[in-house]
């Protein structure tokens, strides 16, 4: 599964800021693919992606860092924008549906309101009211408005946290299909003539309606867009979304721009796009401008490329490689995981090759319950893959700093995240264990032998990251903690037996094994 974030921030004008936001998604296994700030607009954009586990951690930690290094009060810029981190949207990318990002949206939600005291706002196909759809509706009156009728407004009450904002606003979380920030600036330094033409061109515009209905059309402007004119770097920029390319393509709109500009004097002097935009929305541009009509997306050369290489390196075998590359990440940690997460997925498979039988209809919702609780720990472990690696790369790192009271701090804390990390996956593993014996015990006779391997990788899963919290415990200064991290692993370890000797029985009860 792999899901897209691209949280906006309200801050594009102090490059440390939005360093140390990267970093907390980074940390989290978040892999960020580009960020785009902008100084007038005072904003940045990042786009980062990963699993539905490791996209929902990734976005709290920059929500968190946010919170911490942004005041609303003291923010000022073009764009409008009600929380230091403004919107987060999910978009579903390969393997993922707009319902597992909207899923992920509300538990984000609900976490965000009440750990860090946050209004949080819910929109687009996340929406819990038909006024919350749009963006522009929640943002309304920005930051300043908001909070002087958060408090009163029956309208205004967030989805989750409280009705009172701080330093960190609102943030509005939801769900959606992909979208392009598009800019196109003019030869012009009048702004009034840029929001002339956001009017016309966007649907929301109530001018554009009323020029609609005169001339008998149902709507004004080009759907699927949303415009304003603002004044950047001194000229006059047409800043748009584009919320559905392929019904309303990046073609059509310059060049409504362009005859619009037109008749105020005035020409388009070039565009700018903000993060990133999907292929086919440039290749349909460069079909439409070089009138390619029998141009077939293969004939692009990358993609003739990527399908060739993709067809012939699967993600594991790059796992592998890295696995037995001379480095010390990822390692022991990360193999753990990734075994755990193995396990997770035989366990997925014999309950859905149990569900939909008539012989176990009797047994059909709890079936379904475990696939999808055997996909969420999947999803957890494979994000841990990558998290434990980073976890020991930052160990490596406050190990070469200079010897100090700092060095001291940041290598306590690397190695705590070290071991937290390996703590976890050693729960999951246990967890998917459990869940691997319940469908030995009621799941597919034809399937148990999967059934079986799943507990016997769970187990490796669950011992070599033990292993792991046990060295990391012997080095770590906080023994009070070690101490818990040690009693946690022992517990686990008792509970694993005791699902491996399960699994033996019930293999030989129900598959007529001998001993």
């Amino acid at each position: 599964m792999l899901i897209e974030c691209i949280p906006n921030f309200s801050e594009g004008r102090r490059p440390e800021v939005i360093d140390q936001i990267t970093a907390a998604i980074q940390a989290a296994g978040g892999k960020v693919l580009d960020h785009h700030s902008d100084h007038d607009h005072n904003r940045t954009v990042i786009t980062f992606v990963g699993d539905a586990a490791t996209v929902e951690a990734a976005a709290y930690a920059a929500i968190a860092k946010a919170a911490e290094l942004i005041d609303l009060n003291h923010h000022h810029g073009e764009h409008p924008r009600i929380g230091a981190t403004d919107v987060v949207p999910f978009v579903p990318l390969e393997g993922a549906t707009i319902q597992d990002c909207i899923a992920i949206a509300r538990r984000l939600g609900e976490r965000v309101g009440n750990s860090l005291n946050i209004p949080v706002y819910l929109y687009e196909a996340a929406a819990t009211r038909p006024n919350r759809v749009n963006l522009e509706d929640i943002r309304k009156g920005n930051y300043e408005g908001l909070k002087t009728e958060v408090a009163t407004n029956p309208d205004r009450k967030p989805d989750f946290g409280p009705s009172a904002l701080g330093s960190a606003g609102a943030t509005v979380i939801g769900a959606r299909a992909p979208l392009i920030a598009f800019n196109v600036y003019l030869n012009t330094s009048d702004v009034v003539i840029a929001r002339k033409i956001a009017q016309a061109i966007r649907h929301s515009s109530v001018i554009a309606r009323k020029i609609a209905q005169a001339i008998r059309h149902s709507s004004g402007g080009l759907r699927f867009i949303k415009g304003m004119g603002v004044l950047v770097d001194g000229l006059a920029q047409v800043s748009m979304n584009f919320t559905d390319f392929t019904k309303t393509p990046l073609a059509r709109v310059v060049e409504m721009i362009r005859r619009e500009a037109n008749r105020y004097g005035v020409s388009v002097l070039r565009s700018e796009l903000v993060g990133l935009i999907p292929q086919a929305a440039l290749v349909d541009a460069a079909q439409w401008y070089l009138q390619l009509d029998q141009f077939e997306p293969d004939q692009i050369l990358e993609t003739r490329l990527y399908k060739a290489q993709s067809q012939t390196e699967s993600e594991s075998d790059l796992f592998l490689d890295d696995l037995a590359a001379g480095t010390a990440a990822p390692g022991g940690g990360s193999a753990a995981a990734y075994a755990g997460a193995m396990a997770a997925a035989l366990v997925g498979m014999v309950a859905r090759l149990t569900i939909g039988k008539k012989k176990y209809q009797e047994v059909q919702a709890e079936m379904q319950s475990i696939a999808e609780n055997a996909d969420h720990l999947r999803s957890l472990l494979h994000s841990a893959v990558v998290e434990d690696a980073n976890a020991y790369t930052e160990v490596m790192k406050a190990m070469k700093l200079p010897e100090g009271e700092e060095r001291d701090e940041t290598l306590e804390a690397a190695m705590q995240h070290a071991a937290e990390v390996p703590l976890r996956v050693a729960r999951d593993a246990v967890a998917i264990m459990a869940l691997a014996a319940a469908v030995a015990q009621k799941g597919n006779v034809n399937a148990i032998s999967d059934a079986g391997s799943a507990v016997h990788l769970g187990y490796s899963s669950m011992n070599a990251a033990a292993l792991t919290v046990r060295i990391n415990a012997e080095a770590a200064t906080d023994r009070e903690a070690a101490q818990a991290w040690l009693q946690e692993i022992h517990g686990l370890e008792t509970r694993a037996n005791d699902l491996v000797n399960q699994i033996k029985r019930v293999t030989k009860e129900r598959a007529g094994l001998g001993d």
